[in-house]
């Protein structure tokens, strides 16, 4: 199960890749050139480009995602990715998530206040009217969206009966941790910079700590501190952030490798966050992530000895099949579902 991507986009960033490559400092200004991109696409354009990169995720035995929006930061651009995320959830065997990121970044075309007065006022109520999203989040971080303007969007949310996440200190401590647990968010992701006060605040509200050692492999960034997180009481998630900027990366097993390599997580820590606290983070717990009666049966077998190969094989794909809801939809044949 993966708890955090940005699935849903247009066009790719392989020169801004390569510029980290020659030790160029990311700064997320290069969302809005995938922005451009999206904006230029119609939904089944959307809808085209997304459907491989998630059976590649489904190959490798996932079978529920979260997918965020915000590559439009515009109302016509929101809801064309929200809709694309839906219709892509009624045409693959798989659980979509849909979270609404129309504060991913700032729009170039519309001052601060007055965009998030759109957010506000126009874009969660449109979204909440048509059902197009589950979760709304925030990149509540250094250069984007402040703790208080984080604060008015999500509890905006709250009111149109959106569960909350936020972005929280990826690119600098910013208190946004806090602010999850003030909010009692269902999590707060990335971390790379949390406080000690941040891992107290999630403790105490339950909110569940989605780590995404990915983007900090691919930044060259300090890992997020999972066993600090994890000895406070929080549970802990992993996801990929699949995203075309700073992390081009799909693959739950190698995010499950660098949890073990790089997080200090034990394999039976890593098996838990990306099944029942993964399921936490997406207010699915009751019915997935875990083996018992009653639960829907997503399950994958591993060609593997012990969940511990998983991520010990690392870049290499054990999944033998995969079984979505009671029926395989894959397995060594291949697809089993009508395509």
């Amino acid at each position: 199960m993966d708890p955090h991507t940005h699935t849903v986009f247009a066009g790719n960033r392989v020169a801004e890749f390569l510029a980290r490559a020659r030790g160029e400092k990311y700064t997320g200004g290069g969302i809005l050139t995938t922005v451009q991109a999206t904006r230029a696409a119609s939904e089944e354009e959307l809808v085209r480009l997304a459907k491989p990169r998630l059976l590649r995720m489904l190959g490798q035995g996932v079978t529920t995602v979260e997918v965020k929006s915000g590559y439009g930061l515009a109302p016509a651009d929101e809801l064309k990715m929200l809709r694309a995320v839906r219709r892509l959830g009624e045409e693959l065997p798989l659980t979509l998530v849909p979270t609404f990121m129309g504060a991913h970044a700032l729009p170039p075309e519309a001052p601060r206040e007055e965009y998030v007065r759109l957010l506000v006022e126009e874009m969660i109520p449109a979204v909440a009217r048509e059902g197009l999203a589950r979760f709304c989040d925030v990149f509540c971080d250094r250069g984007f969206y402040t703790v208080a303007e984080a604060r008015t969007i999500l509890l905006a949310a709250r009111r149109w009966g959106l569960g909350l996440k936020i972005h929280a200190d990826e690119l600098a401590y910013v208190g946004a941790a806090e602010l999850a647990g003030e909010l009692f968010a269902a999590s707060a992701e990335h971390l790379l910079h949390i406080s000690e006060e941040g891992i107290r605040a999630l403790a105490r509200a339950g909110t569940v700590a989605v780590l995404l050692p990915g983007t900090a492999f691919v930044l060259d960034e300090p890992y997020p501190p999972a066993r600090r997180l994890i000895e406070a009481g929080v549970p802990v998630a992993l996801g990929t952030d699949f995203n075309p900027g700073s992390c081009p990366l799909a693959s739950l097993p190698f995010v499950m490798s660098l949890g073990v390599l790089k997080l200090r997580m034990s394999p039976e820590e890593v098996l838990t966050a990306v099944t029942l606290n993964a399921a936490a983070a997406l207010g699915l717990a009751e019915e997935l992530g875990s083996i018992e009666v009653g639960k829907r049966a997503d399950l994958v077998i591993w060609d593997a000895e012990t969940f511990a190969e998983i991520p010990y094989w690392m870049g290499q794909n054990l999944a033998w099949a995969v079984v979505k809801g009671g029926r395989i939809v894959l397995g060594p044949g291949g697809p089993r579902w009508p395509v």
